[in-house]
């Protein structure tokens, strides 16, 4: 089988083709291959693993993230090997460790009765005996008298003690004991004669494997849930209808992988179940995470790294308690961070914060001294905290009455006005308070939420008296030095400025993201001259030239075929809003009224690459130089789309007509996002849409799967027509279409003709020969049939940049069937300076 590269990221794809070889033999090291099986009296230790038969798992000692702490556990062992740290599947001792001084002298040993035990030494001396740590527990009366026993591991990742001389009698195996990991082939359910279901629980954090809040269980009614400490379900799956869990709908289309899911029940009342993958040596696992969501990840070759396809909750701030006591979850914050602290409060465990676990919460900075010298904290566009045995309502005929009456409670934290009774100002409004510890505060991007009033002590109370004297002082300062100013007169020209400020402010209405601006529908109107001048159109609706009143140029799109509700629809504006690549166009804001929704962006002056590729009137012709490095600025921004920011995005509309020129000629993709944001589901979800014809790939029109190999084949397409300056798809006159990547890839790879024949003809041969070579094979690789064959984009960027070597393509023959088999003469040849062929767009 042809592969596009012949040192692609050399070390790490030489550490993966080896991690799937089998491995036979035995070391005593960690580093070399291993046996899958461990006899009675057989134990490992430190350096010691044991490797499943064709390399899929490992098992052996391992410390999390920077714990000095040890464990036994089970990991997928060729990711290990790209990505130098461990996907662990299954823990043994998790509640159990280590430490690092006792770990040399630990042992991992079957022994002769059946039983698997980790034994810790003692270094009191010599002849202390040794301490049992962790042991399966093997029923005695399964267990082997006659050293006839063995534990395999198997390349499903389950670890199983058995007999040697019958494999059917299983005395022991990880699968009936999972930790937070469901595999494939994993039976997981409820069993009816004991009363009790499975259950995965998640982990402390990244370095600690201990028992975490989070627990996914299996009950009686035939759900999974996710349960928060032990005690509050804050998610269920619905009952099995059969195909898949009624609140889990996208699981019949099986996520592309998952060919099969078993659901098994039993005369007393017991069921079971699990799934499987329709490619078996693909690394894929659903595990309890310490987000407090429930996910599924594979392992993505071309990213390097592992890919979430599924996640239930399926926003973060939709956890229950996932930034703990007093902390504020905000879903689109722009830094980095999920959870915030209150004001007035700090986190109580900072070190457990940097891990991502922010289940600790916060703790008041100073204690409250129950009096009336409290002060309340005002935070806007809150979800407010579940109403529950901590919290209690009230009606109240004066506004100052609820506050009063959270003052005189010592317990009370915070209190609220129920929007959705009457307004704070009239009578009967009903009061919410809250009691001791403040959980599951969202702040919302919108402004559609409540107003919380967070209790402070007297000390806060001072600090912000103390900003409000100084505030007062400055306003009065700035009083005097503009009377003075007024007295001394205002110039013309200030005036003017004033007044084109005030201009530009009526321009927009008060938008709810500090980076967008949400602008009213009849100012875009003027701004457009009612849409008088229309740039173009593509897949998602038209685009017009506007210009704002401060006389910033702009491109307003208008879409179509909206199919969200407002408040969802400001929430995925707000997520693209926060993606900035030097090669994606600015997103500046939005309009939502009614159904009325356009997007505002940057205006580019050198309009889009098809213009200049295909010169139309009043265009340039680009040389190489330009066409190469726009070529590699477009693969660096679906690079960062697929690989880097941090809601991954599928485009699924790559075409030159999406990409735009700056004033330096640099490109920029547009229309990034739009897919997802009009409601079209993609990573891995089956989809209906289509894109363009002529850069749609193969997979569109099978109905598998859609991955961002989506892009990377149209993104090839559109390479070609870089290259030669002429559509792909070309009618002759007959009628008859002809596909200028075919008869290219048969010139250039099967015939031996030089590349420089497929170059633009108006360049009259100007380019770099080794530039132009390795564009055409990277567009060659790009555009195979099959998704693995193709490149991801990051690769596509190192290979343009010359830090890759890429192999010679195979000739493109399974697109003949598309196209005429024979061309005529000189039919490519020819300077192209036409439009693009009558119905060549197909935008759906």
């Amino acid at each position: 089988m042809s592969t596009p590269f012949s040192a692609l990221h050399l070390t790490s794809s030489l550490l993966f083709i080896l991690s799937f070889a089998p491995h036979h033999s035995i070391s005593s090291t960690a580093t070399s291959a291993a046996h899958d099986t461990m006899f009675a009296g057989q134990s490992l230790t430190i350096n010691k693993t044991l490797v499943s038969r064709h390399g899929k798992f490992e098992l052996g000692f391992f410390t999390p993230g920077n714990s000095r702490n040890y464990y036994i556990g089970i990991w997928f062992k060729q990711v290990a090997a790209i990505q130098k740290k461990k996907t662990v599947v299954w823990v043994a001792n998790r509640n159990k460790p280590i430490s690092a001084d006792d770990s040399s002298s630990s042992e991992f040993k079957l022994l002769e009765n059946g039983h698997l035990v980790l034994f810790m030494s003692s270094y009191d001396s010599n002849s202390s005996p040794k301490t049992t740590v962790w042991s399966t527990n093997s029923t005695t009366s399964t267990a082997m008298n006659d050293s006839s026993v063995k534990a395999v591991l198997g390349d499903d990742g389950n670890l199983v003690i058995s007999s040697s001389s019958n494999r059917s009698t299983v005395i022991w195996q990880s699968f009936d004991h999972p930790t937070h990991a469901f595999l494939p082939g994993l039976k997981l359910g409820y069993n009816n004669l004991t009363k009790t279901g499975s259950k995965l629980t998640s982990w402390r954090n990244s370095e600690d494997p201990s028992d975490g809040i989070y627990s996914f269980e299996w009950w009686a009614d035939r759900t999974f849930n996710i349960i928060w400490n032990h005690s509050f379900k804050f998610y269920t799956s619905g009952v099995w209808n059969g195909r898949f869990f009624s609140n889990v709908p996208e699981m019949h289309v099986g996520y592309g992988l998952m060919s099969s899911f078993e659901f098994t029940s039993y005369n007393d009342g017991s069921y079971a179940f699990t799934y499987f993958l329709s490619n078996k040596s693909l690394p894929l696992s659903t595990f309890m995470d310490t987000s407090g969501q429930t996910k599924s990840i594979v392992w993505s070759n071309e990213a390097q790294d592992w890919t979430m396809i599924w996640s239930k909750p399926l926003r973060h701030c939709q956890v229950y308690g996932v930034c703990g006591a007093f902390g504020v979850c905000r879903e689109n914050n722009v830094d980095s961070s999920l959870c915030q602290c209150l004001s007035g409060f700090k986190q109580r465990y900072p070190k457990d914060w940097s891990l991502l676990d922010y289940s600790s919460g916060c703790v008041r900075r100073t204690t409250l001294q129950c009096g009336n010298n409290d002060s309340f904290s005002k935070m806007p566009n809150i979800r407010l905290p579940q109403i529950s045995p901590s919290a209690s309502a009230l009606v109240v005929d004066v506004a100052r009455k609820c506050e009063s009456a959270c003052l005189q409670n010592c317990s009370c934290s915070a209190y609220a006005y129920d929007t959705n009774s009457s307004s704070s100002g009239g009578s009967n409004i009903r009061c919410l308070l809250w009691y001791a510890n403040l959980l599951n505060i969202e702040q919302l991007a919108g402004v559609e939420g409540n107003d919380l009033y967070i209790r402070l002590a007297p000390s806060q109370s001072r600090l912000g008296n103390s900003r409000t004297k100084s505030s007062s002082r400055w306003t009065i300062v700035v009083v005097v030095l503009s009377g003075t100013t007024i007295l001394l007169g205002i110039t013309i020209l200030f005036l003017l400025k004033w007044w084109r400020r005030r201009l530009a402010r009526r321009l927009k209405q008060e938008s709810p993201y500090a980076f967008l601006t949400a602008f009213r529908y009849k100012d875009l109107k003027i701004a457009t001259k009612n849409f008088s001048n229309k740039l173009g159109s593509g897949s998602f609706g038209s685009v017009f030239k506007g210009t704002l009143p401060d006389s910033t140029p702009v491109a307003v799109k208008r879409l179509e075929g909206i199919s969200q509700d407002h408040k969802q629809f400001r929430n995925e504006v707000s997520t693209i809003g926060l993606i900035q690549h030097v090669n994606l166009v600015r997103l500046r804001g939005f309009c939502s009224e009614g159904r009325k929704i356009l997007l505002v962006y940057d205006l580019m002056p050198n309009g889009s690459l098809d213009r200049h590729l295909f010169h139309q009137n009043h265009s340039r012709i680009l040389n190489w130089q330009q066409r190469y490095q726009i070529a590699i600025g477009i693969a660096r921004g679906l690079t960062y789309l697929h690989e880097e920011c941090r809601d991954r995005i599928i485009h699924c509309d790559i075409k030159p007509e999406n990409v735009l020129l700056d004033a330096t000629f640099s490109p920029k993709i547009a229309d990034f996002g739009l897919a997802k944001l009009l409601g079209r589901e993609f990573s891995r979800v089956v989809t209906s849409m289509r894109g363009t014809v002529g850069y749609l790939a193969p997979e569109w029109t099978s109905g598998v799967a859609i991955t961002a190999k989506a892009d990377v084949y149209s993104y090839g397409m559109m390479l070609f027509e870089i290259i030669s300056g002429r559509r792909n798809l070309k009618q002759s006159k007959d009628g008859k279409t002809w596909f200028f990547p075919t008869w290219a890839s048969t010139k250039v790879i099967s015939e031996g003709q030089p590349v420089l024949m497929i170059l633009d003809n108006n360049l009259e041969g100007n380019a770099d020969v080794e530039e132009l070579d390795r564009a055409f094979r990277v567009a060659c690789w790009c555009i195979q049939e099959e998704e693995f064959q193709r490149p991801s984009m990051g690769q596509v960027v190192q290979i343009l940049e010359g830090l890759l070597e890429v192999n010679p393509p195979p000739i493109l023959s399974y697109l003949r069937a598309m196209v005429e088999t024979e061309e005529p003469a000189n039919f490519f040849s020819e300077i192209d300076t036409s439009e693009s062929i009558q119905g060549y767009e197909n935008n759906n």
